[in-house]
């Protein structure tokens, strides 16, 4: 794309999205779809949402499709990550975990916390992709840094059984009481289940940690 096409699709974009909040949804399709097909990721990827939601235009899982795919093409994470979701879930495609995989694997890789989070639970079901939990702790891991919360209650619940890392109480429970904060409705019980196997100084302990804990960095927790 030039420099001349990229600016001109920019601007169509941003005409689109600016006609979308303000309700001219007619507008928006139109000045989206000049964008898209001049190839602006956040246009293809846009369209690709409307579509699948089918809020403002008839739903179509198929076009949703072909637009995520496009702008999956061009590395964007939030269209691949929607693409893994139609490819899991069958939705405009045939289901095919496989290609499920791959597609959160190339969001995840970007940084992508609902896509790690995913991978995890591709790789903790082996869908797609033989079953490991070491690496779905790893991508667990990879979105609880990020502070996603079903990422931290999971990731909690495999220190707290031993699964894919070493059994690590205060660990579990670090991770488990950062879900809470953000109310992961499971969180209270498995903190109370923790409770029953965990001294009171490890509770402090795990607290202290989960206290210092900020998204982003894990430093705190092998302290």
């Amino acid at each position: 794309m030039t420099s001349s096409t990229a600016d001109s699709a920019l601007a169509d974009f941003q005409r689109g999205m600016a006609a979308y909040e303000s309700g001219d949804y007619e507008t928006a399709l139109r000045e989206l779809l000049k964008a898209a097909k001049q190839g602006n990721v956040e246009a293809q990827y846009n369209l690709g949402v409307i579509y699948a939601d089918g809020e403002i235009v008839h739903k179509d899982d198929a076009e949703a499709v072909r637009w995520f795919r496009q702008a999956a093409y061009q590395g964007y994470a939030p269209a691949q990550f929607n693409l893994g979701m139609m490819y899991e879930h069958g939705r405009g495609v045939h289901k095919n975990d496989v290609e499920a995989v791959r597609w959160y694997r190339e969001a995840a890789e970007q940084g992508d916390a609902t896509a790690q989070f995913n991978l995890g639970g591709m790789y903790r079901k082996g869908a797609g992709i033989p079953k490991d939990d070491a690496k779905a702790a790893y991508w667990y891991h990879k979105a609880a840094e990020q502070g996603l919360a079903e990422a931290q209650g999971n990731l909690g619940m495999m220190y707290a059984s031993g699964t894919g890392v070493s059994q690590d109480y205060i660990k579990a429970y670090m991770w488990i009481s950062l879900a809470a904060a953000q109310r992961l409705e499971r969180a209270a019980s498995l903190l109370d289940d923790l409770q029953r196997d965990m001294t009171p100084s490890q509770i402090a302990q795990a607290l202290a940690r989960s206290r210092r804990w900020r998204p982003g960095s894990d430093t705190n927790e092998n302290q």
